[in-house]
């Protein structure tokens, strides 16, 4: 008897064994791709978190199990305990752990496949500990600086009004001549009376003596290529390499081991800038991820962020190693409700995206209805084009050539780029404002915002064989940027023998088109200052000697800062250079019809965009030789000679003028 009843025992436990795994091949997910996993649309991934508990979902719908590992600090093995997390519907886990955990860090591990993966904080984390490999359970209430529910954006009427200051946060103020304390931090730009070696003004107060109106901010997300925890040593890195995308960068912090600090930092920061009259744009890397099979994306939801080519290798239309699938919901919804967090919980006022092109055209368009709900003011742009092909279909990505489908999104011109001052990637090839003939076309197409205007000869620009751009708002203008040579280094290459007054001459000339042109145009931090690399073309990661900005230069050349800062003011008092829309640059902007392949001129007419001013004449001489034009009828007052810029007048005219080589002229009839 006992014999048969340790039998039947063990049927029994073997058929429960059996149910159960019959149960568990139930509840696991069977997905032929991941194109069919179930999306969630909630809002509330991640951490929600209260005094009593706080509550975790993450979206993984083809993992088996998935686990919270909770610790006490971001980085020291002190795991306190591990919880299992229950899945719900449509593909998200979730646990809810009684207790107030503030001030605890967390990761998150899934099991696919058979195999645990690497623990990885959450996809959605807003504090992380050092290095970012810890998410940190925190109220945010508790980051916000005395005032910050009383911060307004500066006042904005229209995107043409803007005028766009780029740098990267150390750079601005670590040279040992910047006279900031808190070099390289987020805090060393809410510093004032920092001076340079000659008393003269450095940091915050000389950005907003240029009479900026935006800065833009190198990416200052959490970012992989600093080690946090070794900030005594010489590091730099632009940071186009993410890790934490809605968490600021720790290294710019005063304790990147703190996650609290960094986000009180950071805030601060932006309410000073705001309170000095300067709107913040952070710059967005979402097209790629600084890691690709060990990334956060990949550990916790395996192959679904990012896009594959035919043969299931990883597709790298960002040359970085991947890029991100935004065309597929949870991608596209990460991307919004990221720069949503971002814009309301940091006040940002715009977003300049990374190689655009990769992303597709519905979800650059999502961005900004979303964003223009929180306020229609904030400003999207980004670089239209990829590093690579992409299996993203080209009539549906971000392109310069697709800014027409794109809704209050603008984009780089490369092509008033370039013709200014000649190929990024051919170092030996000059522009307009070096004597290359064959370029008027292109600097026209830049004059006009890269818009449809008939006097525009489109198969003679540069890159663009049609206009782009619906409205000047889409059009970014610049010379130069972060990326490859500075504006002064460049126009050195092609014109070894120039000596620096020819140069500066070419300098002052490339941004006076830049900042007299329809659209809205792009200065690269330093420009005024003459800034050099020491012709260094590529300086991700270079040191601070190549990319901080020498402010003794403010001493050195101390007419262009003044010419470029005259520059500034005459483009805000005027707005003839700002007209919002196409038709009014089609009616009121023409070109005139003067010979010479390196002279240009151009008239506005008609008081254009409620300008006090009834005509504006610009007049630009690239050549290397003087110019001498005889002027439209009337009496013309001098107001810009490429050395001063006086609203009250120079001189008048009324006959002929001359226009000095590598000089841009500009005169108004009342």
């Amino acid at each position: 008897m006992k014999s048969l009843a340790l039998q039947l025992d063990t049927k029994i436990f073997l058929i429960c064994c059996l149910l159960l795994t019959i149960s568990g091949c139930m509840n696991k997910p069977n997905y032929a791709s991941v194109d069919d996993y179930p999306t969630y649309s909630g809002s509330d991934l991640g951490l929600t978190y209260t005094e009593k508990h706080s509550l975790f979902k993450l979206w993984s719908p083809a993992a088996e199990k998935v686990k919270v590992n909770l610790y006490s600090s971001g980085n020291s093995n002190d795991k306190i305990e591990t919880y299992q997390m229950t899945r719900d519907k449509n593909g998200v886990w979730s646990v809810s752990i009684k207790g107030d955990l503030n001030g605890k860090y967390y990761t998150y591990q899934v099991r696919q496949n058979g195999a645990w993966l690497q623990e990885k904080p959450d996809l959605y984390s807003t504090a992380v500990g050092v290095n970012g490999q810890r998410t940190m359970i925190l109220d945010l209430n508790s980051t916000d600086p005395k005032g910050w529910t009383e911060d307004q954006r500066p006042k904005l009427a229209s995107f043409t009004d803007i005028v766009i200051y780029e740098s990267q946060i150390r750079d601005l103020t670590i040279s040992s001549n910047s006279g900031v304390e808190n070099k390289g931090k987020y805090i060393g730009l809410t510093e004032s009376g920092t001076i340079n070696s000659f008393g003269q003004s450095t940091g915050l107060d000389h950005i907003k003596d240029l009479g900026i109106t935006h800065i833009h901010l190198l990416p200052t997300f959490d970012h992989r290529s600093i080690d946090e925890s070794r900030l005594e040593e010489p590091q730099y890195n632009w940071g186009y390499d993410p890790l934490n995308y809605n968490v600021p960068e720790g290294s710019f912090s005063s304790d990147p081991f703190n996650g609290e600090v960094r986000i009180r930092e950071f805030k601060k920061m932006v309410q000073t800038l705001h309170g000095n009259g300067i709107r913040v744009i952070l710059d967005v890397v979402y097209n790629h991820t600084g890691q690709t099979e060990d990334s956060n994306f990949n550990q916790l939801v395996p192959n679904y962020y990012y896009r594959k080519n035919e043969d299931d290798t990883f597709s790298d239309a960002s040359a970085c190693g991947n890029e991100t699938a935004s065309e597929r919901y949870m991608m596209r919804k990460y991307i919004v409700e990221s720069v949503v967090y971002w814009a309301t919980e940091y006040h940002l006022d715009g977003f300049r995206f990374d190689l655009m092109g990769i992303h597709d055209l519905e979800t650059m368009n999502a961005v900004t209805q979303a964003l223009h709900k929180i306020d229609s003011t904030i400003f999207v742009y980004g670089e239209g084009w990829t590093a690579g092909q992409s299996p993203l279909p080209t009539n549906q990505q971000a392109l310069k050539a697709n800014t027409p489908q794109l809704e209050s999104v603008a984009a780089f011109s490369d092509d008033l780029r370039d013709g200014l001052k000649g190929s990024v990637f051919n170092h030996e090839e000059g522009g307009f404002v070096s004597q290359v003939p064959g370029l008027k076309e292109s600097i026209k197409f830049g004059i006009v915002g890269s818009t449809q205007h008939p006097q525009i000869d489109y198969q003679k620009v540069n890159y663009s064989n049609s206009f782009w751009a619906n409205s000047p708002a889409q059009c970014i203008n610049y010379v130069s940027c972060h990326d490859n040579h500075t504006l002064f280094d460049k126009l050195r290459i092609p014109k070894p023998d120039a000596d620096e007054s020819e140069i500066k001459k070419m300098h002052k000339l490339a941004q006076t088109i830049v900042l007299t042109s329809q659209g809205v145009p792009f200065l690269h931090a330093g420009t005024e200052l003459l800034r050099s690399k020491n012709g260094i073309e590529n300086s991700f990661e270079s040191p601070d000697e190549i990319n901080e900005i020498d402010w003794d230069r403010k001493h050195t050349y101390q007419d262009v800062v003044q010419y470029y800062q005259e520059l500034i003011e005459l483009r805000k008092n005027h707005p003839a250079f700002r007209m919002k829309t196409t038709s009014d640059i089609q009616k009121n902007l023409e070109f005139l019809d003067y010979d010479g392949s390196n002279f240009l001129a151009y008239q506005i007419g008609d008081n254009a965009n409620g300008d006090e001013w009834n005509k504006i004449l610009v007049l630009l001489n690239g050549s290397d030789l003087n110019k001498t034009i005889k002027l439209p009828q009337g009496t013309w007052t001098l107001i810009a000679d490429g050395n001063q810029i006086k609203n009250s007048g120079i001189a008048q005219r009324s006959s002929t003028i001359t226009i000095p080589a590598m000089t841009a002229f500009v005169l108004k009839q009342d």
